[in-house]
């Protein structure tokens, strides 16, 4: 399903692409320098490359330490900002109404 959605638009694609060659035949090399990594010379099309798996130990290798290290220097910022008194959280004592 997904492949007969997408055969439409890469059609048109390779269409205009085929035009815009036809109307300026300098980017030939340029669109065959674009092409070369998914055909081969003879023309046919190269097997899909391998795909490592993203599981999800992965993604927490990836997400727990950028909040970390995000958590760290807002922390380090907002002490900065208290200490030179550039903004510093207002007391309010309503709290005891």
């Amino acid at each position: 399903m997904i492949v007969s959605r997408l055969a439409l638009p890469l059609n048109m694609a390779m269409q205009r692409i085929s035009r815009r060659v036809a109307e300026q035949p300098r980017s030939v090399q340029l669109l065959q320098r674009h092409m070369s990594g998914v055909y081969f010379r003879s023309g046919a099309v190269k097997p899909k490359p391998e795909e490592m798996p993203f599981g999800l130990f992965a993604i927490f290798c990836a997400v727990i330490p950028g909040l970390f290290v995000g958590a760290t220097i807002s922390k380090n910022v907002a002490n900065f900002l208290e200490e030179n008194d550039l903004f510093v959280p207002a007391d309010d004592d309503d709290d005891e109404d």
